[in-house]
Formats: C-alpha cells, structure tokens, sequence
C-alpha cells in the first residue's frame, strides 16, 4: 500500500485499485464491508455515516484465488500463513505491515453468523457487490454494533427498492433467502427490529425513509411463503442456537 493520504482514505482508494487491478487482470472481485458501500454509494453516502475503515473485505471465485493471493502480494499485503493454509479453501487473510490494515478474501462463499449465497454478486457491475447483498451481510449479524447499525442506515437512507438493479435494494431476493431459512429469518427479523428502535438518534426526515424501506422489508419477508424445512425450524424457535459464532482472526492469523 502507498502512504501519503489519510489511513481511512487511503483504503478507499486501494479497494478502488484492487478492484480495477483485479479486472485488468480477468479477475472477479468486489469489496464488501465498509469500503464496499463507499464505493457503491460514493457522494450517495450520507456525512453522518461517513467512518473511518481498517480493513477491505473482498469476495473473489474460488478458480481465480491463486491469482488473487499473487495480486494482493505485488501490491504489498502479506498472507497470514498458518490462516490461509488452514481455510484457503474459503477465507484468506492479508496484513499491512506498515499499519493494521488487513485484507479479508471469501473465496466464492460468505461465511460468518450465517452462510449467503453471495457469489452471484460477481457477475453484477462496479466494484462491490450490489446493494442487497451487501445490506445482508450486515443484516446476518447477530450482534450488530453501532458501525453495522449505521452501515445498514446508509443503505436504507441512500437506496430505491428496485428489482434487478444493483445499486438497490431488491425485495424478493432478501425475502426469498430468509423463506428458505429460519434462522437467517430470524436473526433479519430480529435487526430489523433493532433498526426500527435505533431510529430515535437519526434525523426525522431521513428516519421516515429509512422506516418506510423498513416497512416494505418487514412485509416482503413476512409474505413470502415458506418452505417445509422452514415450518420445523420455526417450531424448535431460539431453543436451539441457529447462529455460528464468526471465526475471530488477529493479526497473526492465527484465529
């Protein structure tokens, strides 16, 4: 990474170069995380959710790892060995040696309180995954902190409801993944809620549009019908954990 810029502004602009590095080379990346949504929002991004960043979070196909870990070395992040030798086949881990800065690679899959089928996001334009899916990865979060709150406030307060458009918020596909799966339903339920209660300390004009996507959320999720597999699930309720515990992973590597 090149110094010079701010910490935060400076991984900004590597995930931007990382992504246009990765497609001069044939290669499918999009960010995730934080960095994803600033880019995918760009001047959309509302000032009160404007964060600093320590990390890029990036999902590439599992064909195309090797050549991602080479990319990633030549511009100057070093692989946590004994993590990626461990969960290459899913997740890698790189550092900044110069700060603690580290680059987070799902390889084809997204893994953490819930599994999602991301991977079709690689296919979509620009270099982050589209809207919804990075409005999921924030909605699987079974405790979500204030920067994840205000991830997904940025979202809700900067994108339409559209369908097949990947700068928005498609209904059915969130709807339809939680359909198949009580326990993604539920812990989206359950931050769905939680978004609606933390709206007191947003600014009333963008609280309202924030809760009006919530309410077409809400409602999309509850309609839908759901699957056999689903209905048994939903018997057995929080008795039964339905979450995994995110890999926690340092600096080392070594979880």
């Amino acid at each position: 990474m090149s110094q010079g810029p701010p910490f935060a502004e400076r991984l900004i602009e590597e995930g931007r170069e990382l992504y246009e590095a990765a497609r001069d080379l044939r290669l499918d990346l999009r960010l995730m995380g934080g960095v994803g949504i600033r880019l995918l929002l760009g001047e959309r991004l509302p000032p009160a959710y404007r964060r600093s960043y320590r990390d890029l979070d990036v999902m590439v196909r599992r064909k195309q790892r090797r050549d991602v870990e080479t990319l990633l070395a030549k511009r100057g992040w070093e692989p946590a060995t004994e993590f990626n030798a461990l969960g290459g086949g899913r997740r890698l881990l790189f550092h900044d040696p110069a700060s603690e800065a580290q680059v987070d690679v799902f390889v084809e899959s997204f893994e953490m309180c819930h599994s999602l089928p991301l991977v079709d996001g690689l296919d979509r334009p620009g270099p982050s995954l589209p809207a919804t899916d990075l409005l999921m990865s924030k909605l699987q979060i079974v405790s979500l902190n204030t920067k994840d709150r205000n991830d997904c406030y940025a979202l809700l307060e900067s994108c339409t409801i559209a369908e097949g458009d990947h700068e928005a918020i498609e209904l059915s596909r969130i709807a339809g993944l939680a359909a198949g799966d009580w326990g993604i339903h539920h812990t989206f339920e359950l931050n769905l809620r939680r978004l609606r209660e933390g709206l007191g300390a947003v600014a009333q004009a963008d609280a309202e549009q924030i809760n009006s996507i919530l309410d077409q959320l809400c409602d999309a999720i509850d309609e839908v019908p759901k699957t056999r597999a689903w209905k048994l699930r939903a018997k057995i309720g929080e008795r039964k954990r339905w979450y995994e515990e995110p890999e926690e992973v340092d600096r080392a590597g070594n979880g």
